[in-house]
């Protein structure tokens, strides 16, 4: 797969200019609108949702966080520990122990972005980088897709890599985001989407809410977040969510799920009447809530966000997976294609 750039830009999806790079180079954002009047804005800057609107009770109510401009996301990465509001993670999200892996008997040495261990793809992953728009389309259930070219040993991982992420907003008032990725080189590869979440808008509080996720069990982690390789049984845990019941805090832990076809996962407002259904070909869904908020964060509209103002449902595989070969399989062949889809769905409550 080769990138190519779409050049007539301001024809498509209310292009508009939202910020530029310490380079000069053009950051823009997009506007996927359907018929229902559901508005998801996304930028080319770490292919990065900023904002999800919905109608609700006549008005637009934005259902995540984020920033009002690119210099404020640029500046959250110098944050002791990066929110990554709305992007795209890659190469490998979540934590990688010590920073390494071995493939084909070759150790791998990983940037330490987190007490040790590697974190979203390391210092300067997917979401620090500048994507291109490859297609568009619009009409019914407008498109956009963006490709990245991440070269040969990009934070030390084998292999040159072509991402293309396909955003999809349907007349169903569904968000669907289509992954492919292919390597020159024998690789590994985990992708997810970190969008904070929050149905009663941005400015709320999450922990208000109620979550549902058809799980028995989750991984076992370490004091660092690490999977020791086993499974917690949910049964009777405080964190059985398959009966569903108020948001933790703080949780930040992968849930197994195994279900291509039926939800995975659910964040419900009974204040706004609102359910979002999360479906997912991958083999876990990871619940974060703890905000990177630092006590407070100024967002969008000025608004002040803490710990509890979003809840993150980053369908992935495990964590850490490249060690462990019991895991579902992380390595993605020379010249084998690799693919994930996610699906957010709004609807309204009776």
């Amino acid at each position: 797969m080769k990138i190519k750039h779409i050049s007539h830009l301001k024809e498509i999806h209310n292009c508009k200019l939202f910020g530029l790079m310490p380079n000069q180079e053009e950051i823009y954002s997009f506007d996927l609108v359907n018929k229902n009047g559901m508005k998801v804005q996304i930028i080319n800057y770490g292919a990065t949702v900023t904002s999800i609107q919905i109608p609700i009770n006549e008005k637009l109510t934005d259902i995540v966080l984020g920033f009002d401009n690119l210099e404020a996301y640029l500046e959250s990465y110098n944050l002791p520990s990066a929110p990554y509001f709305g992007t795209t993670v890659g190469r490998y999200a979540g934590r990688i122990h010590n920073a390494t892996f071995s493939l084909n008997d070759k150790k791998f040495q990983l940037g330490s972005n987190n007490n040790g261990n590697s974190l979203h793809g390391g210092e300067m992953g997917f979401g620090r980088k500048v994507w291109n728009v490859t297609d568009a389309k619009t009409g019914e259930n407008p498109s956009i897709t963006f490709g990245l070219l991440s070269e040969h040993l990009d934070e030390n991982f084998p292999g040159e890599m072509t991402v293309y992420l396909t955003y999809t907003l349907t007349e169903e008032n569904e968000l669907k985001l289509e992954y492919k990725a292919t390597s020159t080189e024998d690789t590994i590869i985990n992708l997810t989407h970190h969008s904070y979440f929050n149905l009663d808008g941005h400015h709320g509080n999450v922990l208000e809410q109620q979550m549902f996720i058809k799980s028995a069990k989750m991984l076992e982690t370490n004091p660092d977040n690490i999977p020791t390789g086993n499974y917690t049984d949910l049964t009777n845990h405080d964190f059985d969510f398959r009966t569903p019941k108020q948001c933790p805090f703080p949780i930040d832990n992968s849930f197994v799920v195994n279900s291509k076809t039926e939800i995975v996962a659910q964040l419900i407002s009974l204040k706004n009447k609102l359910r979002m259904n999360v479906y997912t070909d991958q083999p876990s869904v990871h619940i974060y809530v703890g905000g990177n908020c630092f006590g407070k964060l100024k967002g969008k509209e000025n608004v002040d966000y803490n710990a509890q103002s979003g809840i993150c449902f980053e369908t992935q595989n495990f964590p850490d997976a490249p060690n462990h070969p019991h895991f579902p399989n992380a390595v993605l062949k020379k010249g084998e294609q690799y693919s994930q889809k996610t699906l957010y769905k709004f609807e309204t409550l009776n």
